[in-house]
């Protein structure tokens, strides 16, 4: 089952002990690429005269190292097994259930060492926040012009990768009519059947349904009390489920309705196939809600030629084809669909969604987590 990537706190005190553990004498790598070209500072793989000198002097380096990618999330094992049959270039994969708070840390503690990160996958305020410390380097893949202005730096310091939307899964074994909106989930018929992938005020899926809710009932990306009003609604009327939904909760019939990003929610309607469950999903259309994940280079990088070409691989047709693969919705979806190298068949298996996607700024998802974290307890308590 694909894992709940809501990174916990804590593994960053083991990265912190790690890297203090590791020594005094930090390794650092060589940065000059064929032709005298400076890796750690390449803008785009133009500076090393083109791709075929990047991959190059990326397999000069021979070593990519990353943390916080785990294999079952997104499709990320076939991502990396991919990288490294096409380049030969060795990946080290590191606590793949670290959080992006960790990836910062090690960015940070492990400067000058080759067990530092070279690439990291955030969440958009991480990105955000790391970028204005000066942490990563700007790089713009060759595919940058098609990656829309809303979902990159200007200056290539983070660029959106893949992502999703908040959606509703129900076992349509267990529920005869399944809800496809967030004024459905008031029903009835629906009491005690409608849980979140964990707590609001912990877990990023759980905390973007509050957003949908909240864009569904008269809220905004300025104001999310709409959002929690509505599951005190929720669970006054009887139908919240305070259980956290697992795919074992679905299994068991304990969650018969999940609000989660709708590319787990796909996956698990496929795996529940072969186990005879029927599990339907559906983007609300009244709570349009999407996050994408984003995709920077460590500043600092120990193999920086394998970084940038590890970016021009993910941003490539056949590593955004591989996004779609595992039912995440690469940034570069509509230019592809646009220009025919898009797989149709797995653009098909996507939940339907009208809307054009569109996000909070980091002050307004701060202000929304320090409302959500003041409010949630007492909305759904007793």
């Amino acid at each position: 089952m694909i894992t709940n990537r809501v990174r916990v706190a804590g593994i960053a005190a083991f990265l912190l002990m790690a890297a203090a553990a590791c020594g005094a004498a930090p390794e650092t790598a060589t940065t000059t690429a064929a032709g005298g070209v400076n890796a750690r500072t390449a803008s785009s793989a133009q500076d090393f005269g083109g791709l075929d000198k990047l991959v190059e002097a990326a397999k000069k380096e021979g070593k990519l190292h990353v943390i916080a990618l785990p294999p079952d999330w997104a499709n990320y094992g076939e991502v990396i097994a991919a990288f490294k049959t096409k380049y030969g270039i060795e990946i080290e994969s590191e606590d793949p259930n670290a959080a992006s708070a960790d990836e910062i840390n090690a960015v940070k503690t492990r400067k000058g060492q080759d067990r530092a990160p070279d690439v990291l996958d955030l969440g958009q305020s991480f990105a955000l926040s790391g970028a204005a410390e000066g942490l990563f380097a700007p790089y713009k893949v060759q595919t940058w012009d098609k990656i829309p202005d809303a979902q990159k730096d200007p200056n290539g310091l983070w660029f959106n990768d893949y992502g999703g939307y908040v959606s509703i899964g129900c076992d349509a074994g267990k529920i005869p009519t399944c809800p496809t909106t967030f004024a459905d989930l008031l029903k009835p018929e629906y009491k005690g059947k409608v849980a979140l992938n964990g707590n609001p005020t912990k877990a990023g899926a759980a905390f973007a349904a509050v957003y949908a809710a909240s864009l569904a009932n008269g809220g905004s990306f300025d104001d999310i009390q709409p959002g929690i009003d509505f599951f005190k609604k929720l669970k006054d009327a009887g139908n919240f489920n305070p259980v956290e939904a697992t795919p074992a909760t679905v299994e068991k019939g304990e969650t018969p309705i999940t609000l989660d990003w709708d590319y787990l929610n796909a996956k698990y309607a496929d795996q529940f196939k072969a186990k005879g469950v029927n599990f339907q999903v559906a983007v609300p259309s009244d709570g349009v809600y999407t996050q994408f994940y984003a995709q920077a280079i460590n500043k600092d990088a120990p193999h920086p030629a394998a970084a940038r070409l590890w970016m021009e691989f993910l941003y490539s047709p056949e590593g955004q084809n591989l996004w779609l693969k595992g039912y995440a919705r690469p940034v570069l979806l509509p230019a592809m669909q646009a220009d025919g190298t898009v797989d149709a068949a797995l653009a098909e298996k996507l939940p339907k969604v009208e809307a054009e996607p569109s996000f909070p700024t980091e002050a307004q998802t701060t202000k929304a987590q320090e409302t959500v974290a003041a409010g949630w307890a007492a909305a759904v308590s007793g």
